[in-house]
């Protein structure tokens, strides 16, 4: 068993109040905070508010498309970090696509809404195995990979009722939606789907926080194996050093007692 392998003895101690700016700071960064959920709306909202006007799917499309390029841009230039705007993009973009080829304007989020349906079973399906897909998401944020699998028992329990959350809340999103993309127009089913974009997300945010910051610490893999690697390293020299020391043609002790047997 290797150091990265064996159970820690104080996982079950309570995270210290900076630990739990931490988790924060992280919950943050891993989804997009507050500019991330606004690039996630305001595409979405810009299509319906342009169709509830004039009923004009081109239009709203492209507009649609557009202010997502745009915030794409606006990161670009401030040099930040473009994975939840280029991940907007895409899904804005695959509900045009998808829009213009039926011709209907409700497919425009379709692929948003299939999307949701997806996540919400992969957080069910992964959790039910034993490997829930919060902590896949989140332990190369803190830097844990996939130690809270084996060695903090109790951060996996913790990202265990996170991934149940996170399941449970999209797939009462979708029991809403789906419903109305049959029998809602394009314009009720657009401004609900709008109106459901922040409130769940920060309710599941809001209760991963809750679980993981009464969890014990993350342990920092990355830490231990740099610790490692410099032990290593030590030890190399050390060998290194003591070989230099000796000098060429030396008699060590076992060559001494085979002499004095000899002799004797």
């Amino acid at each position: 068993m290797t150091s990265l392998d064996k159970p820690t003895e104080d996982t079950d101690q309570t995270q210290p109040q900076d630990a739990r700016a931490v988790t924060e700071a992280a919950l943050f960064e891993a989804f997009g905070g507050v500019r991330g959920m606004v690039e996630t709306v305001v595409p979405g909202l810009l299509f319906v508010a342009i169709f509830t006007v004039n009923k004009d799917l081109h239009l709203s499309a492209i507009a649609a498309l557009a202010v997502s390029l745009v915030l794409v841009v606006v990161r670009l230039a401030m040099r930040d970090t473009v994975k939840h705007a280029f991940s907007g993009v895409f899904g804005v973009a695959f509900g045009v696509a998808f829009a213009m080829f039926t011709g209907n304007a409700k497919d425009f989020y379709l692929p948003g809404m299939l999307y949701t349906l997806g996540m919400a079973v992969a957080y069910i399906v992964t959790t039910l195995a034993g490997v829930p897909l919060i902590g896949l998401i989140l332990g190369p944020v803190f830097k844990e990979n996939l130690s809270w699998r084996t060695r903090n028992p109790g951060r996996k329990k913790a990202y265990t009722k996170a991934s149940w959350a996170w399941g449970l809340i999209l797939l009462a999103k979708c029991v809403i939606l789906f419903p109305l993309y049959w029998w809602a127009d394009t314009t009720q089913l657009g401004w609900v789907l709008v109106a459901l974009k922040i409130p769940p997300f920060l309710l599941a945010v809001w209760l991963t926080w809750v679980f993981l910051a009464k969890a014990p610490a993350p342990i920092d893999v990355f830490a231990e194996m740099e610790a490692q690697e410099e032990a290593e390293k030590a030890e190399e020299e050390r060998k290194a050093a003591l070989a230099a020391e000796t000098p060429a043609g030396t008699d060590t002790g076992e060559s001494h007692g085979g002499r004095h047997r000899r002799e004797a």
